[in-house]
């Protein structure tokens, strides 16, 4: 990533924390109405699920000059999430609903700038999870 592009992300993100809560419901609202299939995979209390979503968002910006730091985080991640059922194609889903949020958060502050760093970032820690995530079970 290149300076500009995770200067982009964290001045965005800073808007996005105070609206957090919302910003997760719509997150997950979204991804639900794309992929219906996915509501099975949460079983657990959404609201404290969208906690843990802004947390997890919010580790990765705050280290977009040290990824490596949290690459055994985010495989780890990636790790859980392939014993729950998460194809690697899934994570084209995730990203489509998250930048959907991001839009509809930021409004006018979400630019095609701004989109190409959230997609590059999302893109980066997609990656390592899919190649951390188990292999699928025939």
């Amino acid at each position: 990533m290149t300076p500009q592009e995770k200067a982009l992300v964290r001045d965005s993100f800073k808007l996005v924390v105070p609206i957090a809560d919302q910003a997760a419901a719509l997150f997950y609202d979204h991804l639900f109405e794309i992929a219906p299939q996915y509501r099975a995979m949460f079983k657990g209390d959404m609201k404290a699920q969208g906690k843990k979503l802004m947390q997890t968002i919010g580790v990765a910006v705050a280290h977009l000059d040290k990824l490596d730091d949290i690459v055994p985080t985010v495989q780890q991640l990636g790790q859980r999430h392939g014993g729950y059922g998460v194809k690697p194609e899934d994570y084209d889903t995730v990203g489509e609903a998250l930048l959907w949020t991001l839009e509809k958060g930021l409004g006018d502050a979400f630019t095609p700038d701004v989109k190409a760093a959230w997609a590059t970032v999302y893109g980066i820690l997609a990656d390592v999870m899919k190649q951390a995530a188990p292999a699928p079970v025939a």
